[in-house]
Order: C-alpha cells, then sequence, then structure tokens
C-alpha cells in the first residue's frame, strides 16, 4: 500500500513517513522505527503487538488484510513459476512466508513452509494472531485439516534474541490433557530450528542458570550480547532487539532441547523435538553468498561499503549492528533427490545439518553395533542407515545384553575454489545433553576425531597455516552411557582458525584508511567456521 504507486493510500500521511518523505519525531527505535510509525498505530517497544494503523487499514484493518492476500498470491505464484519439475531439478522453491512475533522488542519470529502450492488463501499473521499456539491451531485447521494436498512446517529462527521466550513452555496453569495437546501440536509442526545466522549464534552459551559440566570453549562463537547481560533464569524479558533485557539458557538450541526432555519427563511429550538447519536472514536477494571473503552485508545501502560494514557503535537498533553481524549460514538437507516432496519429506524427518557458511557435509548415525571398523569401508552410508538410525531420528531400543550406544561420524571440508580454497577441518565433537532428577541441565563435549592443532592465521595476510584435515571419520562409544536416563547427541564439525570477515576487509584497506575498529582488540578478527548436524536422542530404559 505504501510503495507501489498505483495504491489509493501510496500519497497518505502515513506512507509518506514510511517512506522518510516528511519530517518526524524521533523514535527511541532510531530511523527505522521513525519510519514504522507510519503503519503501525503503535510501535512502542513496550507493547506486546503491533496495532494496524486505522488511517492506512480501515477501522477494521481489512484493507491491510486485502493487500496481504494480494501480495500473498504473488508470492505463491512465483514459487509456482520458478521450482523446476524437470529431470534437471535445478531449482526446488516452496511457498513460504515469517511470522514475525517482536513481543517487547524480543524476537519470536518463526519461518512457515509449505510443501506445495496447495496454501491456504491467507497467511496468519502475528498483528491477526499474537498467540503462537494460534498460529499452529490455524495452520493445523487451514492446511493439515483442509482435506487437499496442503502440508506445512514451521522454523523458529534468532532465538539468542527472544529473551528466553522462544522455548519458554507457557500454559503451566492450563489442565495436563490441554498441555500435552499444545505440546504435541508444536512437535507435529516445528520440526526444525535454525542455529546460526547473520544476527548470531544460537547453539549454547557458557554460564548459563542450572547448566552444569565444564564450560564449552567453542560456544563463544559469533556471540550477539554481552557476558555482562541478566540471566533471565526460569524467566522471561524484553528488548534484545534494542540490547535490552535478559538473556536465557532458552534463547539457545542446546538448552531448548532440553527444556523439551525436561517436558517430557513432566507431561510425556516432547514440544521440542527439534532438528537443525542455519540460515543467512540477510536482505540482500543473495542468501547462498556467505563466503567471508566476499562479504557485502546484508542491508542494502546502508552496509554496502566496507566502512559502514566496519563503523563502530550499534544504534538504536541492536539487531542492525553491522560490524557484530556476519555473512550467515547454509541449511544442508538428505533428500533422494532435489524435489518439494523429497525435500521436505527429509526435514519433516529432521535429516538436517547446518552450517556456519562453508559448505562442510557431514554423516551422523546411531546404533548399538556398529563395527569398529566402518570408517573405512565405502558400505559406511548404506551400514549407517541398515544399522541404526540417521540423524534427526530417535535411537531403536537397546537390545538384551547390549552395551552403550555407538555413533557414527563421518565428515568432509568444503574444497571451495582453485582462488578461495576451503579450510581443513580441524575437529569433530559430539556434544551430549541430558536433564538429571532435579531438572537441572547436563552437557559434556567429546572430541570424536581429530583434535588440536598448530593451526593458526596470519593476521597481516590473513594467511591460514598449520595441520588440518580434508575429512574426519570416527565410530565412537559413549563411555558415560546411562541406560535408564534419556539423552540427546549431535555432532559438531571445526574448520581451523581463518580470518573473520572484517579482518579481510581490514587488511584489503590502505593502512591509513582503516577505522579504528580495525585495531579494536574487542573486536573478534578470527572465526572458526562449523557444521552442526541434528541430534540423535536415546529415551532411557526407565525413563517416564
Amino acid at each position: 500500500l505504501c510503495t507501489r504507486p498505483d495504491s489509493a493510500l501510496y500519497d497518505s500521511p502515513g506512507c509518506r513517513l514510511f517512506r522518510d518523505e516528511v519530517q518526524s519525531e524521533p523514535s527511541p527505535l532510531g530511523d527505522f522505527g521513525r519510519r514504522i510509525v507510519g503503519i503501525r498505530a503503535s510501535a512502542d517497544p513496550r507493547g506486546l503487538t503491533p496495532i494496524r494503523k486505522p488511517e492506512l487499514c480501515g477501522e477494521d484493518g481489512e484493507i491491510c488484510r486485502e493487500a496481504m492476500r494480494g501480495v500473498w498470491d504473488e508470492q505463491v505464484d512465483s514459487a509456482e513459476r520458478y521450482y523446476d519439475r524437470s529431470e534437471r531439478c535445478r531449482l526446488t522453491t516452496f511457498p513460504a512466508y515469517e511470522y514475525t512475533a517482536t513481543p517487547g522488542m524480543a524476537k519470536v519470529h518463526h519461518n512457515v513452509i509449505f510443501r506445495n502450492g496447495d496454501v491456504p488463501p491467507t497467511p496468519i499473521p502475528w498483528v491477526d494472531q499474537p498467540d503462537v499456539y494460534g498460529l499452529w491451531e490455524g495452520l493445523r485447521a487451514g492446511c493439515l485439516e483442509a482435506g487437499g494436498a496442503c502440508d506445512v512446517l514451521t522454523i523458529p529462527h534468532n532465538s539468542n534474541l527472544s529473551n528466553g521466550q522462544m522455548f519458554a513452555v507457557t500454559g503451566r496453569d492450563l489442565p495436563v490433557e490441554e498441555q500435552r495437546s499444545r505440546a504435541l501440536l508444536r512437535m507435529d509442526l516445528e520440526r526444525l530450528v535454525e542455529i546460526s545466522q547473520i544476527k548470531g549464534d544460537s547453539e549454547c552459551r557458557n554460564g548459563m542458570y542450572q547448566v552444569l559440566g565444564e564450560p564449552d570453549e567453542f560456544c563463544k562463537f559469533e556471540e550477539w550480547r554481552g557476558p555482562e547481560v541478566e540471566d533471565c533464569e526460569e524467566g522471561t524479558g524484553r528488548g534484545a532487539l534494542i540490547g535490552r533485557g535478559c538473556v536465557s539458557r532458552n534463547d539457545y538450541v542446546r538448552y531448548a532441547l532440553l527444556e523439551g526432555q525436561r517436558e517430557q519427563s513432566r507431561i510425556g511429550v516432547n514440544p521440542y523435538k527439534l532438528g537443525i538447519i542455519a540460515a543467512t536472514d540477510q536482505h540482500n536477494t543473495n542468501p547462498g553468498d556467505v563466503e567471508e571473503y566476499s562479504y557485502q552485508g546484508w542491508r542494502g545501502f546502508e552496509d554496502a561499503s566496507a566502512l559502514q560494514r566496519l563503523a563502530s557503535g550499534q544504534g538504536a537498533l541492536n539487531a542492525r549492528n553491522a560490524l557484530a553481524s556476519n555473512p550467515g549460514g547454509l541449511a544442508g538437507v538428505w533428500a533422494e533427490e532435489n524435489s518439494r516432496d523429497a525435500v521436505f519429506d527429509a526435514m519433516k524427518r529432521r535429516e538436517t545439518f547446518g552450517t556456519s557458511g562453508p559448505r562442510i557435509t557431514a554423516r551422523f548415525f546411531g546404533g548399538w553395533d556398529y563395527r569398529e571398523d566402518l570408517c573405512g569401508s565405502a558400505e559406511l552410508v548404506r551400514e549407517g542407515y541398515a544399522q541404526g538410525v540417521a540423524m534427526g531420528g530417535d535411537l531403536p531400543p537397546r537390545p538384551e545384553g547390549a552395551g552403550a550406544p555407538r555413533f557414527v561420524v563421518s565428515a568432509m571440508r568444503d574444497l571451495g575454489t582453485a582462488e578461495h580454497p576451503g579450510a581443513l577441518l580441524q575437529r569433530a565433537q559430539i556434544v551430549k545433553g541430558w536433564v538429571d532428577g532435579e531438572g537441572r541441565f547436563h552437557q559434556q563435549v567429546f572430541d570424536v576425531a581429530g583434535g588440536e592443532t598448530d593451526a593458526e592465521v596470519n593476521l597481516r595476510t590473513c594467511e591460514p597455516r598449520g595441520r588440518g584435515h580434508d575429512s574426519l571419520c570416527s565410530v565412537w562409544t559413549d563411555p558415560g552411557f546411562d541406560p535408564g536416563q534419556r539423552a540427546v547427541y549431535y555432532l559438531r564439525v571445526l574448520e581451523n582458525p581463518t580470518c573473520r570477515w572484517n579482518q579481510l576487509q581490514c587488511v584489503s584497506l590502505p593502512e591509513g584508511e582503516r577505522p579504528g575498529t580495525c585495531e579494536d582488540p574487542a573486536v573478534p578478527k578470527v572465526i572458526q567456521e562449523r557444521l552442526w548436524t541434528s541430534p540423535i536422542w536415546y529415551e532411557g530404559t526407565s525413563a517416564g
């Protein structure tokens, strides 16, 4: 309505403000927030939900809903037009949209992805349905139970900026059967979670409330919020998008997985049975361009130059911090072919992984009797499927007399290109988590292949040096296995250290033109790119 000149409301005061054509009062959210005032009746960061502006949308909001339906039709038509149904299978597209829940400036966004062109006639936006369970109920009624071929899943993203709200357990005052029904609905529709993107990493954070175990040195990766931020403990907060409010263990995927197991012990259903992907979430319409060496920012003209990207300070809106941002990650899916049904089925069974950008690939299988010499076999993948489960699955019941589970790990590095070779791999790790009888979270990290090396980076030239691996493989047995204890396992693979994008761009500038951030010791100059697989779950022989 505000960006298309043929709109009847194009020249309205609100639209002119949104397009930044008129002066207005400053906003605590900066220029972005000031412009949003043009289309919202309330842009107060303390508010829970946005309100459509009656002058733009009409008193009942129908003008804006009608415009939304028109845009949705265009999106669906575009996805249909560009889906390659030929034998070449060059591009698979899905109709999708984002449910942009941002209560109190905490990011609780969910991507909604449909299997095919059989979709509801309109999206369910946060402004109309502020409760995410209302979103899922609407998708169940309008898609899964609509009688056609419609199928859908949702993916929470950027949970590191959710002030604990993304995976907070709500509705505990409801009857237990209703709580179970809500958990089953979420588990059915929300199969995956985004672990990393341009606005930081959402895997883990050291020192969180009632998380026991040795600190994980590799949790300090693309941290968005500083160590001084208050811990929410069992509560939630607001304001992460503007650098405010507490940080919660439920902002991180590792602990959301454990929160799910804690809920399973309480009500018998795990609402957070989540596979793992990564993504970009950048706004330049080139989502696969994730290499550090070619990073051009993510906000169009606002960070189009190296000096803009290297500027210090984050401004009023924390989520637009150029220097803290990164090129983003990639989602990997193990599917039989590049088609809608095959890819969507793989996402639903959680046979997925994410990377922080490089095109590393990995296999992760779990079972009870994998042979120790499987890494030397050309049949690794076939035997992995035949004798156990792949990433995203549940270990089969423990056979009589069996010992601890065995996990097969295999990873291949990103070769890169002749001009920009990919980095060598340093190590593969299995991360194990469990919840004890008192509801405390436990984490343990095992090096299962590779390990510490002499790898380092010359910061003056960004040339890497030191030993590493083209591939890593291992058959690992859990040394601390308790057959009566639920547990969750996932694979993490790390590259050798390389220069982060900002150091590459600092080095490329003449010394006299480099901004102060190039010498700031608080700004990270090195990155260890990585891969994470979806977990494998063990239910425990005595678990309730």
